[in-house]
């Protein structure tokens, strides 16, 4: 059984986002608390002032810094089983902690949680629009189930797109290989971990609460990738990984539509 000092929450700070200190104030205020500590490839003031505030323990990456490299060196600064990296933009709701641990322990070889979210566009939470419904459309089967062990149903569940929410994701640490993230890809690193995990024997975890809402705004990774055409042709490329060719075109057109709903 997982309990809660058996989870951290690993804060990727990046520059000065004007979100950390609410990222920071959403993870201290869980409902069950979890252990909180701050990673980072681009040390400063700013983060230095906010980990200092807030008692929190701060690491700085060493390396070329990237989204896999740093992504990867979060994992490892944590002693925990069960690790979430936190998006410094994002808002973590104070029932995550206490959802992620019920649904780990709901199944026998958990790989991955993750959870239904919302978007947060300025000061506005909004949870219905194209992309959020065509996602949650393609969970429908896990939304169902709540956790997911076939090999051929986790990976029916990545083939139409990425239907995972990146920052809701828990990692069970011990049953998924090292490192998590591969660095062959700019926006799809985690598309392409879930297609990794989904062919490892144990379960998808899902919580269809709203548990995680993330900000959608001109200057985060991945709205830059949208506009300059990365990620449609990431996508394609993972596409590929499910169907031929020509079917993974005809997807990859209809996705690229829905993901414009990701940009301002």
């Amino acid at each position: 059984m997982f309990e809660s000092n058996d989870h951290t929450f690993v804060l990727c700070a990046y520059k000065e986002s004007p979100y950390l200190e609410k990222c920071v104030l959403s993870l201290l205020n869980q409902c069950v608390r979890s252990r909180v500590i701050i990673s980072t490839s681009t040390p400063n003031a700013y983060i230095k002032s906010v980990s200092t505030k807030f008692g929190l323990p701060l690491f700085v990456n060493e390396g070329e810094a990237g989204i896999s490299h740093d992504w990867n060196c979060a994992v490892a600064h944590c002693e925990t089983p069960l690790v979430t990296i936190a998006h410094q933009d994002d808002i973590y709701l104070p029932d995550y902690s206490t959802r992620m641990l019920e649904m780990m322990n709901s199944c026998a070889m958990p790989l991955i949680f993750f959870s239904n979210y919302g978007e947060l566009r300025g000061n506005q939470e909004v949870d219905d629009s194209a992309l959020l419904a065509i996602k949650r459309y393609l969970l429908r089967d896990i939304r169902k189930a709540g956790c997911l062990d076939s090999i051929k149903r986790k990976r029916a569940l990545l083939s139409f797109g990425c239907s995972i929410c990146c920052p809701s994701v828990t990692f069970n640490t011990g049953a998924l290989p090292v490192p998590l993230f591969l660095d062959n890809m700019k926006s799809n690193l985690d598309w392409e971990a879930w297609e990794r995990f989904s062919k490892i024997e144990g379960s998808f975890v899902y919580s269809d609460d709203i548990l995680v809402r993330h900000r959608i705004h001109s200057g985060s990774e991945t709205s830059v990738l949208i506009k300059d055409d990365t990620r449609s042709a990431e996508d394609l490329r993972m596409l590929s990984k499910f169907w031929p060719k020509p079917v993974a075109c005809i997807i990859n057109c209809a996705y690229s539509l829905a993901m414009r709903s990701n940009s301002i």
